[in-house]
Parts: structure tokens; C-alpha cells; sequence
């Protein structure tokens, strides 16, 4: 394995890495989009499709690349580049890591002008600016925050402000001591949430519709959606897991870490459900209202409970905590590679990749508004960031890391880095050579 860059980042603690990890893997995705996709799929039924999924796919890809990130020991392109030159393939393999920073930093443009709408919201609520709305009233909320430029720019700068101010501490002072408090923070608030749906009318119902699968409800749409979400939902083909595995020292066990991340990756999406739908239920709302639910559906039901300032206070800093554990992840890539390729310290490259992708968002908001009758290829900016980003580059750099290390990297290597005997290597290799990449290529093939 390559030697420890000089003055490159280490993780302090397994903890503080698996933490760092689960950060980056909670985000928008659990507390936003996992309750509402269980919703429009069929309740328990999707989950039980999308933990096996996690399974077979999700965890082969998070290790394989954290081993490409540990082995390298540097950014995602020069660690893909030196394991392809020592293991005797082509120099187009570099392309995986090119890929997969360029997706953190594109995603992140447009991931930051959502976080500013939670970071308005929770201002919002704090206000108790929810207080006798009417539904009429909630969606105009939110469709007069996408038309003003002016306020989207002001949350997306506030938002991209705090990322870049986490990131520049470095990667024990800032990525690692952040997730020690935002993620127990994050844990906190959920219970607080969990535990008030608990005493509601509609915690019954939500138990029933998270956990009572009705298998009748599978369709090949369903199971399409699971194995989209369980492969989005840790952070894959972003860059991320390789730069974060390049700060790993050897002692991490990579599966055990992997499925720690899963798992609570899984409990805290699980918990968004049953933090949300009592809430939902309770007040007679469709749980399948996509993502309204939680800007527009949501606010309108704060509004009117009792200790619905309090409550809706919490749940959009708890949204906030979770975009941000995400966001800060997503900057990473680029920071490293700056680090690594220009005299810019971890200051200056911080900066600079910030503020070009504090630009390239503003770009993204404008197409909420002045520029909404901009379209590439049929699609607002804003649109096409995230279809280029979750349609091409994610499956595409996952599938180059999985097959990379299925196929190409040394096998002496791999059973060195997984600590595995006989059997279980012979299935690591089956799951990693041909399970893993078959999910990605169904997905990728899917979602065209």
C-alpha cells in the first residue's frame, strides 16, 4: 500500500470515521426522500426489498471504495491512477476518480440550494410563521420562496458558508468533530420526534405501513425503486467513500465499519418514517405526497398542533443537521484534490472549490425563477444537474470501483484489506464481481 501522504489527513478514531461516514450517508435522501418513496411504493413491502438491496449492493460498493481510498492513500483520481499503475492496468481507470469528484461537486451545487430552503424553513418555524395556514397558503410559501432570487441566493450562500467553514478545519478538526456532534444531535431530535408520533393517534398506522409488508403491492417498479434508493442512499460513486477511505489507517475493519454505516443509515431513515407518518396519519394527509410532504404538507400541520412551533422547529434542524452532515462529505473530493494538485492549502482549496460551487448553484436557483425558460436537452439547470449527477456519473463511477476491485486489484490485496478466510472470501468475490455490478447496471439501465 502507498505510504501516508505527508500532512495528509487521518481519521482520530474508528468512531469519528464511522460517524463521518454515516454523516455523509444520512442526508435529504432519509429524512426527506426515503419516507415519501415508502409512501408511493407500497409501505413495508419496499423496505423489506430495499434492506436486501443494501445488502447485496449498497456494502460491496461503500468497502470497495474505501479500500480504493485506503490502498491510495490520496484524492479519488490519483489513488485510482497509482492502484491501476501498480496493479498493471490502463490509465484510464483514473477516469473512475475524475467521475466521481466531478459528481460530489456538481451534486453539492444544487444539494446546497435545498439545504438553504431547510435552513429558511427552520427560520420559519422558529418564527411561528406556520400559524393559521390554510393549504393554499403553505403552497404558496413555497412557491414565493422559488420565485424570489434574492432570498434562495442569501439560504444558499448561508448554507454553502457553513459547509465550507466545517471542511476548511480539516479532517479531524472539522469532518470528524462536526459528525461527533451533529449526528448524536441529529439522533436526539429524531427520538424527541419518533417519541411524539409515539403518542399520537397515528403511530398504529405508521408501525402498520413501515412494518406489516403486503407483498402483493412488488411490482418491478417497486423493486426498481429500492435498488435505486439503497444505492443512493450511502453516498456511492461520488468520490466521497474514496476520500474517505484515504484518511483510514489500517486498523478499521472495513466490513464491520460498512455495516455499522448501513445499519444506522437504515434505523435513521426508518426513524424519519416513523417520525413523519403519525404526524401524516393523524391528521388525515396522503403519506404518497412525494416530496411536498415535507415543505409544503408538513408546515400546514405545524401550524395547527399544539407545540407545533416546538415541533416544527425541531424536524427542519434536524433537516438542516442532515443536509449539512451530507454536504460537507460532498466538498470534500474537491478539497483534497486541490490539496494534492495546486500549492493551495486546506484553507485556500476550500475556498476555491466553494465558491465555484456556490456558483454553479446560483445558476441552480435561477432556474426556479428568471432564468426558468432556460432549458438544456428539455431540462431547467437545476434538472439537469441532478439527472447528469444521478442517472450517469453516480452509477458509472460505482460500477468502475466495483469492477475495479472485483476484477483488477491484486487478490492478495483485497483478502489482506477484508481480514477474510476461505468461504467468506469465495462469497465476498461472487457479490463483488457479479451481484454488485449487475444492481448497478440494472439501475444505470433503468433509470434511462
Amino acid at each position: 500500500m502507498s505510504a501516508v501522504k505527508e500532512g495528509h489527513g487521518q481519521w482520530s478514531s474508528r468512531m469519528g470515521f464511522v460517524l463521518a461516514a454515516v454523516g455523509s450517508a444520512v442526508g435529504l435522501g432519509n429524512i426527506w426522500k426515503f419516507p415519501y418513496m415508502v409512501g408511493q411504493s407500497g409501505g413495508a413491502a419496499f423496505v423489506a426489498v430495499y434492506l436486501v438491496c443494501i445488502a447485496l449492493i449498497g456494502l460491496p460498493i461503500i468497502v470497495a471504495e474505501w479500500m480504493i481510498g485506503r490502498r491510495g492513500q490520496k484524492n479519488p483520481i490519483n489513488s485510482m491512477a497509482d492502484l491501476a499503475r501498480e496493479n498493471g492496468r490502463g490509465k484510464g481507470w483514473a477516469l473512475v476518480g475524475v467521475s466521481g469528484t466531478l459528481a460530489g461537486f456538481l451534486i453539492l451545487s444544487f444539494y446546497s440550494v435545498i439545504g438553504g430552503w431547510a435552513l429558511s424553513y427552520l427560520l420559519d418555524a422558529l418564527s411561528g410563521s406556520f400559524g393559521g395556514m390554510d393549504s393554499d397558503a403553505a403552497g404558496a410559501a413555497f412557491n414565493g420562496m422559488l420565485g424570489n432570487p434574492g432570498s434562495l441566493t442569501l439560504w444558499h450562500t448561508a448554507f454553502m458558508v457553513l459547509t465550507a467553514g466545517v471542511v476548511a478545519l480539516g479532517v479531524s478538526g472539522g469532518l470528524e468533530r462536526a459528525s461527533k456532534i451533529l449526528m448524536p444531535a441529529l439522533g436526539v431530535l429524531l427520538a424527541l420526534m419518533v417519541g411524539y408520533g409515539a403518542a399520537s393517534d397515528g403511530f398504529g398506522r405508521a408501525l402498520e405501513y413501515l412494518f406489516a409488508p403486503d407483498f402483493s403491492k412488488l411490482t418491478g417498479e417497486v423493486v426498481l425503486a429500492a435498488l435505486g434508493h439503497a444505492f443512493f442512499t450511502l453516498s456511492l460513486g461520488m468520490g466521497v467513500m474514496i476520500a474517505y477511505g484515504s484518511y483510514l489507517g489500517q486498523k478499521v475493519n472495513l466490513l464491520r465499519a460498512a455495516r455499522t454505516v448501513a445499519i444506522m443509515d437504515t434505523v435513521i431513515a426508518l426513524g424519519a418514517g416513523l417520525a413523519i407518518f403519525p404526524i401524516v396519519f393523524a391528521n388525515g394527509l396522503d403519506p404518497a405526497a412525494g416530496p411536498g410532504l415535507i415543505f409544503v404538507t408538513l408546515p400546514l400541520v405545524f401550524g395547527k398542533i399544539t407545540g407545533g412551533v416546538i415541533l416544527g422547529t425541531m424536524f427542519f434542524l434536524l433537516l438542516t443537521f442532515a443536509a449539512l452532515t451530507s454536504a460537507i462529505s460532498l466538498l470534500e473530493p474537491s478539497v483534497e484534490l486541490l490539496q494534492e494538485r495546486t500549492p493551495l492549502g486546506r484553507v485556500g482549496a476550500t475556498v476555491l472549490a466553494g465558491v465555484v460551487i456556490w456558483a454553479l448553484g446560483i445558476a441552480a436557483l435561477l432556474s426556479f425563477n428568471v432564468w426558468s425558460d432556460v432549458l438544456i436537452f428539455g431540462n431547467n439547470i437545476f434538472d439537469l444537474l441532478d439527472k447528469l449527477t444521478s442517472k450517469f456519473l453516480l452509477p458509472l463511477t460505482a460500477l468502475g470501483a466495483v469492477v475495479f476491485v472485483g476484477w483488477c486489484l491484486n487478490r492478495d490485496s483485497v483478502r489482506e484489506e477484508l481480514d477474510l478466510g476461505g468461504g467468506g472470501f469465495a462469497l465476498w468475490n461472487l457479490v463483488v464481481r457479479f451481484v454488485a455490478p449487475i444492481g448497478v447496471i440494472v439501475v444505470f439501465v433503468s433509470s434511462l
